[in-house]
């Protein structure tokens, strides 16, 4: 049976305690975390991940409870254990990279070699080796200051694995990057977890990266609120039959990251009430939806994507409702770009016949898909009504509540349900619009 590599017992971390400003930073945490892992702290500013983390890498000392890196407690070593544990069974590799200006990238890499007492020849070498395997080589010989951003992120990797540790953390380690550079450290630190086999831990609170994990640790307020499995990942922690089930909430917890316990339970519950399909179809079909409004699938592909059987990487979504699906949401991009175009078109005082051409076809759009009618003398008012809610003069409830008021009151007179039904899907328009 594996062991923990990091056991956690009952961790607790005050600071000024006994003081009046006294702070809970973490408040008697247990957890494991097992060799060959990628484990993820997961939280925002202030839940207390940071805390555990630099409480694993042994330059925290709890306030009370313990911490066992490989079954050893590494506040009890000496000095000379303590930089022995530092420098070759933990490495560290920050937000802000925290390479030397004045140092070349080469030896900003080797530079934990010389503490070691390994030669300088041999301090290059396994440097370049590191350098070329994560695609900066050519930039050896520079200072580090001449570096983009993930060039140096990918440095501050190299020089993390120069003595070769069994245990990797990262703290934001793309927080300070653009998404392609950020692409290129995690599936940099994905590699070293699948192929080097070392135990990755990770902090962030971006949501994008959760993926990653073979578990991820939720925090708040410095606690750890749940922990989640990746259900895409192999699991290494072993857990007897029954121990452990990968519920709807915590597949709800991977699609709304910063919810609470709580908040989930209620997400889940009006999910049954309201819709036909579970969070796990859900989260497929947005995926066939974003791939569709990319220009990924055409209509036929689109709906042989949503009709495909779960278990071949679809959402097992009916012949008929696919049909619905795809006819609906080109319907939604159509009339977005009318909306967008006479948006546009209005901020920058284009006068045009065609604008009042625009609004009537939002509003015939309107009358379809929302399955009501107007007398002749109700279009003038509903088209005026129109105008001011694209253009941003009246907001969502104002319109609904003109379109539910009487006719002789200055309304349209559709009813409470045909308002909010109309004003519902007037506004999923206007989003698409804005971003199209």
């Amino acid at each position: 049976m594996i062991e923990p590599i990091i056991r956690v017992k009952n961790l607790k971390i005050v600071y000024n305690e006994g003081q009046a400003n006294e702070y809970y930073a973490l408040r008697d945490e247990s957890l494991e975390i097992y060799p060959n892992e990628y484990i993820i702290l997961f939280g925002p500013s202030g839940c207390g991940k940071s805390t555990l983390l630099y409480s694993l890498l042994g330059i925290l000392p709890p306030s009370s409870g313990e911490v066992l890196v490989k079954n050893e407690n590494p506040y009890k070593y000496n000095v000379k254990d303590m930089v022995r544990f530092q420098r070759s069974v933990v490495g560290i590799i920050y937000q802000s990279f925290n390479l030397i200006p004045s140092l070349t990238v080469i030896d900003n890499v080797a530079l934990p070699l010389i503490f070691a007492g390994i030669p300088k020849a041999e301090r290059d070498r396994r440097a370049m080796v590191l350098l070329k395997r994560f695609g900066v080589d050519q930039q050896a010989y520079k200072l580090s200051t001449n570096l983009s951003g993930g060039q140096s992120q990918r440095v501050a990797v190299a020089r993390s694995l120069v003595n070769d540790p069994e245990i990797l953390f990262a703290d934001e380690p793309v927080g300070n990057l653009d998404s392609l550079s950020s692409d290129q450290v995690m599936n940099t630190l994905e590699e070293i977890n699948t192929k080097d086999k070392k135990t990755v831990i990770l902090v962030t609170h971006d949501a994008k990266l959760l993926p990653y994990a073979h578990r991820v640790y939720y925090l708040r307020d410095g606690q750890v609120e749940r922990e989640v499995i990746n259900p895409e990942k192999v699991q290494i922690k072993q857990t007897d039959p029954g121990t452990s089930i990968l519920s709807e909430i915590e597949k709800l917890a991977r699609i709304y990251p910063y919810a609470s316990a709580q908040e989930l339970r209620v997400k889940s519950i009006v999910n049954y009430l309201t819709q036909d399909i579970g969070f796990d179809q859900v989260e497929r079909l947005e995926k066939c939806v974003g791939m569709y409004i990319d220009g990924k699938f055409t209509d036929a592909g689109f709906v042989d994507m949503l009709t495909k059987k779960f278990d071949a990487g679809g959402p097992e979504i009916g012949g008929k409702d696919a049909n619905l699906f795809s006819t609906r949401i080109d319907t939604i991009l159509k009339e977005a770009r009318e909306i967008r175009v006479y948006r546009d078109n209005f901020k920058a005082r284009v006068a045009s016949p065609r604008q009042a051409d625009r609004i009537a076809e939002i509003r015939n759009d309107l009358m379809r898909e929302c399955h009501f009618t107007l007398h002749p003398e109700q279009i003038p008012r509903m088209d005026e009504l129109l105008k001011f809610r694209i253009r941003g003069f009246i907001q969502q409830e104002d319109m609904r509540r003109r379109l539910e008021a009487n006719f002789e009151n200055d309304g349209i007179g559709i009813g409470s349900d045909g308002a909010r039904e109309v004003s519902r899907y007037l506004e999923k328009l206007l989003g698409q619009g804005m971003y199209l």
